[in-house]
Order: structure tokens, then C-alpha cells, then sequence
């Protein structure tokens, strides 16, 4: 049985191939996977996310998939309070807990071990500021975070009128700057993270090919689907890359061809946001070039770094 205390962590952009590399990886070493998606949190969400399949899942386990619906929104420190215990018993059971995904947020909560203030209980608050982001929208509700909180301003995207308004609740509720408020205490277990890349031509070709298959496997069908069970649009789920596009198109407000495209730029804005997320040059990320790296090699540096723990 396993005795240290470990996390290894894969990140990386989307369609770079972190899926397939950690279920390799988790079996050669006896490992399991905790998702760090905030996409494969929902139930019936499968084609447009890019889910590891039925038979990926009965391979090597996986931890935080389908444990939601798409009507219920899980906040950040939910995320953490779950994936801290799916890692706790992973490790308690003598297996090797492999933290995987792309969500920026999810993955540095777990390894820098932030300590999330919690959410304002205001409600007059955060509907002024709904109420001012339908109006005047998100560009104009970002500037206001900007001047209350430039370092936060920076981290979130404009277009996540969600994160913005619950950064600005902090703010005013508090009186104090939200990136102030946000501790962090160092994790309990050992880290090696693992960052997969590739060229961005190779890259976006790997992504246009996915957006296609997710049309030939049903993404529309998914989407009309969801919309029957009465999920409906204002739901945080429902705003995942890409299915907002499919919507249009289902309301024919879009065209097929022009549907493809806007879920093609949206991607290559994910791949960019992702970067700042988790930087090149970050000195807790050992880099690895998908073409150069062979999961052999993986495997190696993962039980080397393993070897030097005490």
C-alpha cells in the first residue's frame, strides 16, 4: 500500500491530449483520477464537454463526473471541499490520486491550497449587480471590478459575468479588495505537476477535428435533449463552451456553418486564457511536447519524484 503522501497533477490546454495521457498514466501506476473540469461536473452533458467514456471510466476510476445536474451551480470552494476528499481517500485507499483537467481555478485551488473566502449572504447586492449586468452588460460590470480590484479584474475574464459579480460582492460587502481575501494554505501532500503543450497549428487542428465529432456524435441532439428536462439557459451549466452556439443554431438564429466557427474562435480564446492559467515558464510545471514525450517517459518521471520523497 501506497504510504506518501502524493498528487500529480496534468494540465494543460483543451484538446491537448490530457485525458488520454492521465488514464494511460493512472494505469501504470496504480492511480485514479480527480477531475478538475468544471464541464464534467453535469449529468447529461457528455458529447459537448468531451467526457471520458463509459469504458475510460470502468478502466480507471474517476472522481467528480456526473455528480451534478445542470440546474444546480457548484462554487469554487465546493469543488475543493469535494476534490480534497476525493484525494484524501484515494490516497487513504493506497492509490495515486491524479488531479486532471483545465479549469485554471480548480487546479491552483487544490495545489496552492486556497483558502476561498465565502460568498456574501446579500442577496439586495448581488441582484443590483445582475440587475446592471443586463443592462449596461459584462464589459461595463467588469470595469467596475477593475476599479475595486484590479488584481482580481485581471484573473477573470469579462465574459464570466458569474465569477465578476461574485468577486464584486466580496468587494463591496466586505470593503476590501476579493484578491486580498484569498489565503492560501499549504497542501498536506506532495505535488509533481505535469503540463502537456503542443504547437498551436497542431493544436487548433486537434480542436477543429473534436468540434467535429462532436456534431457527427449527437452534440446537437445532447442540446435538445437538456432543453426537454427544462434546463434552460440562465443556468451557469448551460453557458459550457460551445453550448450556447448549439442553441442559437437550434433557434435558427445561426446556421450550421457559422455555429462551427464561433465554437471554433471560442475554443482558441480558451487555449489563450488557459496559457495565462497555467504559464510556460511556470517554475511548478515540468513542461512536456506531446510529439517528443512518450508515456513511458511520463511514467519514469513520475516514479523518480515519487523515489525522492522522504
Amino acid at each position: 500500500m501506497l504510504q506518501k503522501r502524493v498528487l500529480i497533477a496534468i494540465v494543460g490546454p483543451t484538446a491537448v491530449g490530457k485525458t488520454t495521457t492521465a488514464i494511460a498514466l493512472a494505469e501504470l501506476l496504480d492511480g485514479e483520477i480527480v477531475s478538475a473540469d468544471s464541464r464534467l461536473l453535469y449529468q447529461g452533458m457528455n458529447v459537448g464537454t468531451a467526457k471520458p467514456t463509459d469504458r475510460d471510466m470502468r478502466g480507471v476510476r474517476h472522481h467528480l463526473i456526473d455528480v451534478t445536474t445542470p440546474d444546480r451551480h457548484w462554487t469554487l470552494a465546493q469543488y475543493k471541499c469535494a476534490a480534497t476528499n476525493a484525494i484524501d481517500d484515494v490516497q487513504h485507499r493506497g492509490y495515486i490520486p491524479l488531479l486532471v483537467g483545465g479549469t485554471g481555478q480548480y487546479i491552483r485551488a487544490i495545489v496552492e491550497g486556497w483558502d476561498i473566502p465565502p460568498l456574501p449572504k446579500d442577496k439586495k447586492i448581488r441582484q443590483e449587480l445582475l440587475s446592471y449586468a443586463e443592462r449596461h452588460g459584462s464589459i461595463l460590470l467588469h470595469r467596475k471590478l477593475i476599479e475595486l480590484d484590479q488584481q482580481a479584474a485581471e484573473s477573470i475574464d469579462h465574459r464570466n459575468t458569474r465569477r465578476v459579480i461574485r468577486a464584486l460582492e466580496v468587494c463591496i460587502s466586505t470593503g476590501k479588495p476579493f484578491s486580498e481575501q484569498r489565503t492560501k494554505t499549504k497542501p498536506n501532500y506532495n505535488i509533481l505537476t505535469i503540463g502537456l503543450t503542443m504547437e498551436r497549428s497542431d493544436l487548433y487542428a486537434r480542436i477543429d477535428a473534436r468540434i467535429d465529432n462532436m456534431f457527427e456524435n449527437g452534440w446537437i441532439e445532447e442540446v435538445r435533449g437538456l432543453l426537454d428536462k427544462g434546463y434552460t439557459w440562465d443556468m451557469p451549466s448551460m453557458s459550457a463552451l460551445g453550448y450556447p452556439e448549439v442553441g442559437r443554431f437550434i433557434r435558427e438564429e445561426i446556421d450550421l456553418t457559422e455555429t462551427r466557427r464561433r465554437i471554433r474562435r471560442l475554443s482558441r480564446r480558451l487555449v489563450r486564457r488557459q496559457a495565462s492559467w497555467f504559464a510556460i515558464d511556470g517554475t511548478n510545471i515540468e513542461w512536456y511536447e506531446m510529439r517528443c514525450m512518450s508515456l513511458a517517459e511520463l511514467h519514469t518521471v513520475a516514479i523518480n519524484w515519487m523515489n525522492t520523497i522522504p
